[in-house]
């Protein structure tokens, strides 16, 4: 029997993403406490996110969102991390504020150990990609097309990790949405 590899790529690829949510899963998290959100976008949740990330370059003007939108359309899976706020009683000022109760009166300032844990989380499950050599890129503007079509309730601070198997990685050495200029 002889097998292509591009006969279970997709089967392969999902299997590294359910690997990455893991990873994202099991990451340490301050003060031990799990207020990390995992979950894996594919297909129709993928052209999803590309529209509204159309979307949200329309209202905004950044660019790169359509540039990204483009990109994630290649990817078979997308793998999500975001964080729910929670204050971690340190009063440590690393947010700006002396206390956390000072902190409690602007709710959209995160908790900066909240803002670690998904740093770390992301840093796991983008280990687990580079284990298994597949395509990968950590994309804040798909974390705001998951923000704002509520995909993970309770969330800021997504980020959203398209992966592919292919000979060229789409997601690096993209085209700029932006005429180059030549002197």
């Amino acid at each position: 029997m002889l097998k292509n590899e591009r006969e279970n790529r997709t089967e392969r690829l999902l299997q590294v993403a359910n690997e990455m949510m893991t990873a994202a899963c099991t990451a340490p998290k301050g003060k031990g406490i799990d207020i990390i959100e995992v979950a894996m976008a594919t297909d129709e949740t993928i052209l999803q996110l590309s529209k509204e990330m159309l979307i949200f370059s329309e209202k905004s003007g950044l660019k790169f969102f359509i540039r990204d939108a483009e990109n994630i359309l290649k990817a078979a899976a997308i793998v999500l991390i975001g964080t729910k706020q929670k204050i971690q009683n340190l009063n440590c000022g690393y947010c700006g504020f002396e206390t956390c109760t000072e902190k409690l009166q602007f709710p959209e300032v995160p908790c900066s150990l909240n803002s670690v844990d998904v740093g770390i989380a992301i840093g796991s499950a983008c280990s687990v990609a580079a284990d298994h050599r597949v395509d990968s890129r950590v994309m804040f503007s798909v974390g705001k097309a998951a923000q704002e079509l509520g995909l993970l309730p309770g969330c800021s601070n997504i980020y959203g990790i398209p992966i592919s198997c292919s000979s060229k990685n789409p997601f690096f050495d993209r085209n700029s949405t932006k005429p180059t200029v030549h002197l």
